[in-house]
């Protein structure tokens, strides 16, 4: 396992790409000159803050008293089975703006305030990403552009408003299926107009190198945290960690704590949709093929010429065809195990969650609570499950309440 000591705060161990940006045989740069010398620029930015002390002070002060960090680790009692593995959830919902995409959104903007850069753009599908980095451009004094599918402005509509209110310039993308993966592709072609003053806020561990190993390194403060709070009340490591993986970012995180564990087991769990022996799913590595899209080899879905399926899943944040490089790799290694959950199984896992514990979770973390549900019972009582609750299911209420008739 490529596992080293990375140059962020707190020092976690996170993997490790190469020279060239590839995690084994995923990832990599992207082969347009223009555009490797803009995102040569990024990554030369990135490690240059990431050394610099003004920097990673400011970063980790603005992690505690704006975003509200550490977020707690909570013993799900109620929803641990009698005579299953108990289940633990790190509070990522409990953040500012409700969900982990604040912790690479504000290093983003940090980085691009120093680069000199004047606005910031990016894609959302669930709109967590979208809000976050909205809010911290507002802390920041940035402008803001975020592209967002025309279906998902229609579903998740709370984010929509909280994203206006706080000043972005809000792009509908109706191209395509009017989804995340149309979002990307509307972005990148508005950045494309004026790199020099823009800079592309991937919302995920997706995309060219050094997206994945930047946007890996906000998050594994996740995967820090958990580790010590879950040994501090347990006295030990989980069995497993778990966390939904669409993009890959809230996922990675939490695997940087534990990835030289070997004794600790790491679980994807990837939306399922309509079911797998249907075309309405999104289960990248369950059943996707290695290539190339968006700039950078991973598995994805694709249809007989290469192009990108279209997927689906009830949750916005995971209806992407492909799927972080670092993910690829722990496939591959045999290091990560990659699970699913259909549409109908996270509306459950949504509504469980909320009545046992008073926790509303969103669709994209009920998924792998869905998991938990499944898996727990199978365990025994002194085996553990830590999910990552990635966000918070506020964007989600009318939704679930007009889908379910509630």
């Amino acid at each position: 396992m490529n596992i080293r000591i990375d140059a962020n705060p707190g020092g976690m161990a996170v993997l490790a790409p190469d020279e060239f940006g590839y995690f084994g045989e995923y990832g990599g740069p992207i082969d347009d000159p223009r555009i490797a010398a803009l995102l040569q620029e990024i990554s030369d930015a990135f490690d240059t803050c990431m050394a610099d002390p003004t920097y990673t002070d400011e970063l980790m002060s603005l992690r505690k008293h704006y975003v509200g960090r550490p977020s707690p680790v909570y013993h799900a009692r109620n929803l641990s089975p009698e005579g299953g593995a108990q289940i633990y959830l790190k509070r990522e919902d409990l953040n500012h703006t409700g969900a982990h995409k604040i912790n690479h959104c504000i290093g983003e903007v940090l980085l691009a305030k120093r680069m000199g850069k004047k606005r910031v753009l990016a894609e959302t599908g669930a709109g967590q990403h979208g809000v976050a980095l909205a809010t911290a451009c507002a802390l920041l004094d940035m402008e803001c552009e975020i592209h967002m599918g025309v279906v998902d402005i229609a579903k998740e509509h709370p984010n929509v408003s909280r994203m206006k209110i706080l000043g972005c310039d809000l792009v509908p993308v109706s191209m395509g299926t009017g989804t995340l993966k149309d979002a990307v592709d509307s972005a990148f072609i508005s950045y494309m107009k004026d790199p020099e003053n823009m800079f592309f806020a991937i919302g995920s561990v997706t995309g060219p190198a050094p997206y994945p190993r930047m946007v890996q390194a906000f998050q594994s403060i996740i995967g820090q945290e958990a580790r010590k709070q879950f040994i501090d009340q347990t006295g030990g490591l989980p069995t497993e960690v778990a966390a939904c993986v669409g993009g890959g970012s809230n996922a990675i995180g939490l695997f940087s704590g534990f990835l030289d564990e070997p004794d600790v087991q790491l679980v994807g769990v990837e939306p399922a949709g309509k079911g797998l022996d249907t075309s309405d799913h999104a289960a990248t590595l369950t059943l996707g093929k290695p290539g190339v899209m968006h700039g950078f080899r991973c598995y994805y879905l694709q249809e007989d010429d290469g192009e990108p399926s279209p997927v689906h899943s009830v949750a916005s944040g995971l209806d992407y065809p492909g799927v972080g490089p670092q993910h690829c790799y722990l496939k591959d290694a045999g290091r990560a195990r990659y699970e699913s959950a259909t549409d109908k199984e996270a509306f459950a896992a949504f509504m469980e969650l909320s009545r046992a514990e008073g926790i509303i979770p969103a669709l994209e973390s009920a998924h792998v609570v869905a998991y938990a549900m499944r898996q727990a019972p199978k365990m025994s009582p002194d085996q553990s499950i830590l999910l990552n609750l990635s966000g918070r299911g506020d964007k989600d209420i009318d939704f679930v309440i007009e889908t379910l008739g509630l």
